[in-house]
């Protein structure tokens, strides 16, 4: 072995410095998760909030339905009230039916007020919050939900 040879490391210290190497990497990735987590991981989506026209073009009786939207508007003599057309099994877009809205991907169903009675849906279908703009047109708003019987008087 000449003089400018590096010194043979032996096992043990080998593995001395491999077990340290590894502990500060641990340290360093528990100090970086540390670090990160005030920050959310997860940011806030759009507000859905859906103008829908003034009350007056919506007559006593009467279902619209807005597809883009998700959702179906409801006036009677009480009110006005909306109720999501996404189904709680898996959110497939429910139909309209002759006794109340029908899933066509797994066959849950709901009766006229969005209530379960049949399939695998673990909840009824959500009553939306119908509230008004400034300039009179009716506002629904898709992320927040009322109870079921909740109308909106004008």
């Amino acid at each position: 072995m000449s003089r400018l040879d590096p010194p043979r490391l032996s096992r043990r210290s080998f593995l001395s410095l491999a077990s340290l190497g590894s502990f500060f990497a641990a340290l360093g990735t528990a100090a970086a998760g540390i670090f990160r987590l005030p920050n959310p991981a997860v940011l806030p989506g759009p507000v859905r909030r859906f103008k829908l026209g003034p009350p007056e073009q919506f007559s006593a009786g009467s279902e619209t339905a807005f597809a883009e939207q998700n959702l179906v508007l409801f006036r009677d003599d009480e009110g006005f009230y909306a109720i999501s057309s996404t189904c709680t099994h898996l959110g497939c877009t429910v139909a309209r039916s002759k006794d109340g809205f029908a899933c066509p991907c797994h066959g849950s169903r709901f009766d006229s007020k969005g209530s379960v009675i049949g399939g695998p849906a673990p909840r009824p279908l959500p009553w939306l919050e119908v509230s008004r703009a400034a300039n009179g047109d009716l506002i629904v708003s898709a992320d927040n939900e009322v109870p079921e019987d909740t109308r909106y008087r004008v």
